[in-house]
């Protein structure tokens, strides 16, 4: 089979699957809260700036928001926003008689009854929590009446590779599915005064360019071969000329540039003028960026350990080579359907996507077509040829649903699972933007049902307010992958990054082993799959220094393969204090899956606890509390996380002032032997027929909105 047809067969497979990102819906964004039944007057937010670093393998995003009240009474700010991938909040600050003072983290029903006490007393407060894997709500008393409230917010999160590429998602949408919450509050998304996105790239690998899709007004500059700069909005510092390259995609490669004086650039206004209507924040920014072609595969290891004799955080991050074959044998593929109500306005779109998918499959390939809402039936009868007169049949079959109801999910993954052949290669592509909320609903039960067959998951998780941490443990479980996909998202290198997975072969049972020096406290602690392109990223501490022996080992298609090199941990390091929070938050994400799978136990919560409220860190039991600073000291709260915010700072201000330094630490014995890691996603697909599909994927973006406009 030529290898760029069997691609495409796979890409036109899956593609109509993850064009339904692009439709617009109505979203639920981020935005201040106001009781729908009127009993507040509405606050405003006068200001919303963004400031991002990607470097050493992690981002930090800095909020910066002023909250106006334009009342005659004192109000209350209650701010929600989706939670991000991974991220992990680290500072919460709030602007109090001009000065700023940070929270600090406890139990998280301790700190609601000392915001509720000290917002009785007219004493100003603020208070940061988590709503499970939904959103983070922040609220801020008083906002003073005809005045304004300023609050800063840091998080953190890794920041990966995959097949050569980088993403990073700022999110906004979220997706709407929380149905009393809809009906309860009332939203304003409307940023009044200055909107600003800023957005620093530093990677000591070459970097040959950067995506913002969906972003007409983005501004991109190069300061050399691996920093970047992103800016959005009102202000800004004024970045390089370029050329622009995709129009409003926004592309930009560096101009020349003349010797001593560097061409300047206006930066185009994202808010309107005065007068006009105010920018709303209800979309995701997404910033893609592609590392140089051909780098190697590396081992990069980051750490920190402040005095010889302490304790170390380690991240260590393997970016494989790329010397895993392509799949040519035929597959089976159950496509497995989420048509709840929440897919309202998104489905004539699927139903064109799905005509168009089947029409390219080859003739020997077999289909079965699951749909769920809060029940799940069977669209074909059993596997069928992806002959034309299926594909008719099946397709008009599929424009015929109507969504609506609740989301059962466990119906549609089962009935996916019960007619799977043992001779036969099969996947299972679920797409779904909601939550389980209708039959069987614990997490552990889905693992169960999932382990019954030996067959990969691939799941495509489709706005903020999924179940991601579910869908992620029931992808892991079949040792698959899930792909997380924004509205505002390139929907050509999501698909490629998909297909160059499931058209390639990939390593299972990985495992890591490092020897010579004393490791603890690795995570995660199984480690599963790998598959083309994808980073394998461990957090954990060590003690001591020196040198170290590094075993990577798995199987491919059933033959044991393995990997190994040695490099040293360095005695002392301090250049990067937050992969202490990383470790933590990584740590809370597996101890949050082991409730999720077996119920909550109460030394498995205690543990949750105890780290949120040593590390600093948000959680599902810990909240982050502000109160002025004699009133920490009246109530006896010690300020930690003060202090670890202190020591944050003047690494990032040390960091900032040199330029990225390369982490690779097996130069002296690669790993990979020096083949060269997948890049840009697509393998060896022609260019002629990414454009092809590009446009394909238009036209059937064009056709379903226009079916659902004339509905």
């Amino acid at each position: 089979m030529n290898m760029t047809r069997m691609i495409l067969n796979s890409i036109y497979a899956l593609s109509f699957w993850l064009v339904l990102a692009l439709v617009n819906s109505s979203a639920f964004a981020a935005g201040l809260l106001t009781p729908a039944d009127g009993s507040l007057p509405p606050l405003a937010i006068r200001d919303h700036a963004v400031s991002v670093i990607i470097e050493d393998g992690y981002a930090i995003t800095t909020v910066e928001q002023v909250f106006h009240n334009p009342h005659g009474q004192d109000l209350e700010a209650r701010y929600s926003f989706p939670v991000p991938e991974h991220g992990a909040v680290a500072e919460f600050t709030l602007w109090i008689d001009g000065k700023p003072v940070s929270g600090e983290v406890l139990e998280k029903q301790v700190a609601k009854k000392i915001h509720e006490e000290e917002k009785a007393a007219g004493r100003e407060t603020g208070l940061t929590e988590k709503d499970s894997y939904k959103t983070f709500e922040i609220r801020v008393w008083p906002v003073r009446a005809g005045q304004n409230t300023r609050i800063r917010m840091v998080y953190l999160q890794p920041a990966h590779i995959d097949t050569g590429i980088g993403r990073y998602v700022y999110p906004l949408e979220e997706g709407g599915t929380d149905e009393q919450k809809l009906a309860f509050w009332t939203r304003n998304d409307k940023v009044t005064g200055t909107f600003s996105f800023d957005l620093k790239i530093k990677s000591a690998y070459p970097v040959d360019a950067v995506r913002v899709p969906a972003q007409a007004s983005a501004v991109i500059s190069q300061q050399s071969a691996g920093e970047w700069q992103v800016h959005i909005g009102g202000q800004g510092g004024q970045p390089r000329a370029g050329h622009m390259d995709g129009g409003a995609v926004g592309i930009l490669r560096p101009a020349p540039v003349t010797a001593g004086q560097p061409e300047q650039a206006a930066v185009p206004a994202l808010n309107p003028p005065a007068g006009s209507d105010a920018h709303a924040i209800d979309k995701d920014v997404v910033v893609y960026w592609r590392h140089k072609a051909g780098l190697p595969g590396s081992i990069d290891l980051v750490t920190h350990k402040p005095e010889s004799d302490a304790r170390g955080t380690f991240m260590l991050v393997v970016t494989p080579g790329d010397d895993l074959k392509p799949i040519t044998r035929g597959r089976d593929w159950i496509f497995v359907l989420d048509v709840s109500g929440s897919m309202q306005g998104k489905y004539s779109t699927l139903a064109d996507g799905v005509n168009r998918a089947l029409g390219k499959m080859r003739p020997e390939d077999r289909f079965r077509i699951v749909l769920f809402n809060d029940r799940a039936s069977e669209l074909t009868p059993a596997y069928v040829n992806a002959s034309p007169e299926n594909v008719r049949h099946y397709s008009d079959a599929v424009s015929n649903v109507s969504p609506g109801n609740g989301t059962n999910l466990y119906a549609g993954l089962r009935r996916g699972i019960d007619s799977l052949e043992a001779d036969r290669t099969s996947a299972i592509v679920l797409v779904t933007d909601g939550v389980a909320n209708v039959g069987e609903t614990h997490q552990r039960k889905f693992i169960e049902l999932i382990r019954k067959k030996d067959v990969r998951l691939f799941t495509f998780i489709m706005g903020n307010s999924s179940n991601r941490p579910m869908l992620e443990a029931l992808t892991k479980a079949s040792h698959g992958f899930a792909i997380n996909v924004s509205n505002s998202d390139d929907i050509v290198g999501q698909i490629l990054s998909a297909t160059s997975k499931v058209s390639h072969e990939a390593l299972h049972g990985v495992r890591i082993r490092i020897e010579g020096i004393r490791t603890a406290d690795i995570t995660p602690a199984q480690i599963g799959s790998l598959y083309r392109g994808q980073q394998l990223v461990l957090f954990g501490h060590y003690w001591g220094d020196g040198p170290a022996d590094v075993h990577l080992t798995g199987k491919v298609s059933g033959t044991p393969v393995s990997y190994q090199t040695r490099f040293s941990f360095p005695l002392v390091s301090r250049e990067n204090p937050e992969l202490e929070r990383l470790w933590a938050y990584a740590r809370i994400d597996a101890l949050t899956e082991e409730i999720n799978n077996f119920g909550e136990k109460p030394d498995i919560r205690q543990a949750v606890t105890d780290l949120g409220v040593e590390y600093g860190l948000v959680t599902d039991y810990t909240s982050m509390l502000v109160v002025r600073d004699e009133v920490f000291a009246q109530r006896g709260i010690e300020r930690r996380n003060q202090q670890r915010l202190a020591i944050e700072q003047a690494a990032q201000k040390q960091r900032a002032a040199r330029p990225a330094a390369s982490r690779r630490v097996d130069t002296g014995q690669p790993m990979y032997g020096g083949r060269a890691r997948a890049s840009h996603g697509g393998g060896s697909l022609d260019p002629v027929m990414l454009i092809l599909l590009a446009l394909l994927l238009l036209v059937s973006l064009r056709t379903g909105t226009s079916l659902a406009e004339r509905k």
